[in-house]
């Protein structure tokens, strides 16, 4: 099937990809240590949590064929264990960072046995509606700052404190994601040559196939979900430690839910670096955009026409996203 030979793609031009990942890795690697803006520092951190973010969303969104508008929840319920556990109880990130994507993981059972019932838009409705639900819980919980948020003092944690992940200098939050980031890669890749992997693929492209050669599809589908979720509650609970303050409105919006379903569907749902090529393209053009433009004299605004007609030009132009070109050309060639 096409989207059997679509996973493969990692070997069709082995050395190309092989070396381009080389130099990228490499990039990433000595960024910090030429000479860089704290904006740029800030910059390349939220490239790398929104690629994770992607590549979550990319194991049921693009390899599942699932539109999950709702994958904020969990960046909260990541964020606020890591956070309250921190200030109330001073417990290491290493320990709060499971815990949390334990918590996650079981909310994602709770609410996804009975939202993989639904299929189409219905289930995408579906995930806002358990986000925004979530999310007015917690405005009004005080038990986690409500409305209000928390905030983690980063005073009495000098000098850097591995343990709990508070620093001064951002170079060391970029050596922590870069680590996280690279991981997830590698399951990644692993994750779309696995026996679930190409399970989800069938799915995607005909269920009811796929349930007639024996494929539990419910359970696929909620089996991934969770794999999706702790993705994106393991950089909620970094983001709790890297902003150092969470709110609701910033952790659990509809806004993030769909700015982290956009990274994937615009670089290539469904490949293992979509989301990575989405994440670099959105993540710098949305800051830089905003920052040169959104503040000048009669310009605002501007810098969301433009991020907006970015999009809409790649997706009109190739709706596989970015990486659905990368493979035409490619087909090209060999043509």
């Amino acid at each position: 099937m096409e989207t059997i030979k679509n996973a493969l793609d990692f070997s069709d031009s082995p050395r190309i990809d092989l070396t381009i990942a080389g130099l990228v890795a490499l990039f990433l690697l000595v960024f910090p240590i030429f000479p860089h803006s704290a904006f740029a520092m800030a910059t390349m951190i939220q490239f790398l949590m929104f690629s994770l973010y992607g590549m979550g969303w990319n194991t049921i969104g693009g390899y599942g064929g699932q539109v999950d508008l709702g994958k904020a929840q969990y960046v909260g319920i990541g964020a606020y264990t890591t956070a309250v556990m921190l200030i109330r109880w001073d417990v290491p990130f290493w320990i709060s960072m499971p815990i949390g994507m334990c918590f996650a993981v079981i909310w994602s059972f709770i609410i996804g046995y009975p939202l993989f019932r639904l299929k189409g838009h219905y289930f995408a409705i579906a995930t806002i509606a358990t986000t925004l639900v979530l999310k007015d819980i917690f405005e009004v919980w005080d038990f986690v700052g409500a409305a209000r948020g928390l905030e983690i003092s980063p005073i009495k944690y000098i000098p850097p404190d591995f343990l709990r992940l508070i620093f001064k200098q951002d170079v060391y939050y970029y050596y922590v994601i870069l680590g996280f980031f690279f991981l997830g890669i590698l399951y990644v890749n692993w994750f779309r040559r696995s026996r679930l992997g190409f399970q989800l693929r069938s799915i995607k492209d005909n269920e009811d196939v796929a349930q007639s050669l024996g494929i539990n599809v419910h359970w696929a589908k909620v089996k991934t979900y969770a794999i999706a979720t702790a993705f994106v509650s393991l950089v909620g609970s970094f983001h709790a430690c890297y902003i150092k303050n969470i709110e609701p409105e910033d952790t659990m919006s509809l806004d993030l839910s769909i700015l982290i379903a956009l990274m994937a569907m615009l670089g290539g749902a469904g490949s293992l670096w979509g989301p990575i090529i989405g994440a670099g393209i959105l993540i710098p053009c949305k800051s830089y955009l905003k920052e040169w433009l959104g503040a000048q004299v009669g310009l605002v605004g501007i810098d969301l026409i433009i991020y907006a007609g970015i999009i809409m030009v790649i997706s009109a132009f190739e709706p596989r996203g970015i990486w659905g070109i990368v493979e035409k050309v490619r087909r090209r060639k060999r043509s």
